[in-house]
């Protein structure tokens, strides 16, 4: 069961200190607190966990303090939508706001490598009116051989390059716990010029003690991608775990599900999940072309499989799209043959954004009012 507090309430005033001294007295129940801070106002909600199905909702209805009473179900306690249309969704976070009404593209490097390459790129997404970018320091490989990122070492010249072109926020994968020890350092080391989000990739989907740790944090939003061998359901329960422990500032990238029935591509896209997860759900929702490709062919139409691939999830509502570029793919350290060259990138920004122009129409015909 979720308590909504009406807008704003005041903690130190009398109206909340009713409704709290009633919810505390309720036998066999425990209070979690979550606060959704928009641009305007800020919604808290309290989350009673326990043996609920004996709770009275009219007298707690009835308090001052309360907006409404949500009874939800086992699954998503937390994440999920539990049919109220009317429950505050999405974030904002170093200036950007993401919801299930948003749109970005976060495109950049799959793995840093050179100064060189993370400016140009950087630079490139400035001159093009970007704020968001994608920035590997940690990559966790299949092979022990392969390059496993430069890690801690790089994050300084890479936020500090961030600050110098603009980017907002990074999104950067974390494969450990002291990882997010080791961005906050160097965010601090730099005078803070960007803001992270920090990545659970497909390997780590059910890492639950990772989970937990990034899930502890408060500081850095997470994109959570889907893992590539298990249900839907499995992968949304996983991302759960981050908000039970405290952070659900969340969002959920769809990237494909391993095995060879999507040969000819690298794995089988899953995109037509993405208003499944928005039904199911409040977490705005991401895409990975890239990943879900892997590869440059081209289609009779002279599109890019990846291009294609990506609008299809946009134009199905799709929030976010996370793409691999790249200044010189032939001398990438990880997935150079998927990534994008810089001269595509004015052209992938104008399709995505005809795309998702798009996906607004469809709402208006269909009756709902587009954002």
């Amino acid at each position: 069961m979720i308590v909504i507090l009406n807008p704003n309430t005041d903690k130190s005033g009398e109206a909340y200190k009713e409704a709290l001294a009633y919810l505390e007295q309720l036998p066999g129940i425990q209070l979690r607190h979550h606060e959704v801070r928009g641009a305007e106002q800020v919604l808290t909600e309290i989350y009673l966990l326990g043996d609920t199905h004996k709770v009275d909702e009219e007298p707690i209805e009835a308090l001052d303090a309360v907006d409404r009473v949500i009874r939800i179900s086992e699954e998503y306690r937390i994440l999920g939508r539990h049919a109220d249309q009317h429950r505050a969704s999405g974030f904002t976070y170093n200036g950007v706001h993401f919801s299930q009404d948003t749109f970005h593209v976060f495109a950049g490097l799959c793995a840093v490598d050179t100064p060189d390459h993370v400016e140009m790129m950087m630079k490139a997404l400035k001159e093009n009116g970007q704020v968001c970018t994608r920035m590997g320091a940690y990559k966790p490989r299949t092979s022990p051989y392969s390059f496993q990122g430069h890690g801690a070492a790089c994050l300084p010249w890479v936020f500090e390059l961030a600050g110098k072109y603009d980017m907002k926020v990074v999104a950067m994968e974390v494969t450990h716990e002291n990882h997010i020890q080791e961005i906050s350092d160097a965010l601090e080391q730099t005078g803070n010029p960007t803001g992270v989000m920090l990545q659970i990739g497909t390997r780590n989907t059910q890492n639950f003690e990772l989970l937990k740790a990034v899930g502890r944090q408060r500081r850095f939003p997470v994109l959570f991608k889907r893992g590539y061998g298990i249900t839907l359901s499995e992968s949304l329960n996983a991302a759960e775990y981050l908000a039970s422990e405290g952070t659900s500032n969340v969002i959920f990238c769809l990237r494909g599900m391993h095995g060879t029935s999507g040969n000819p591509h690298r794995n089988m896209v899953d995109f037509g999940h993405v208003p499944v997860v928005k039904r199911l759900t409040r977490m705005p929702v991401c895409v990975d072309p890239s990943h879900s490709v892997g590869s440059r062919d081209k289609s009779a139409d002279g599109i890019l499989d990846v291009v294609h691939v990506a609008a299809q999830g946009v134009v199905g509502g799709a929030n976010m799209v996370l793409v691999d570029f790249h200044p010189e793919p032939s001398k990438a350290l990880v997935d150079g043959p998927q990534a994008l060259l810089m001269e595509e990138l004015p052209r992938f920004l104008a399709d995505m954004a005809a795309c998702h122009a798009f996906y607004q129409t469809r709402r208006e015909i269909w009756g709902q009012a587009a954002s």
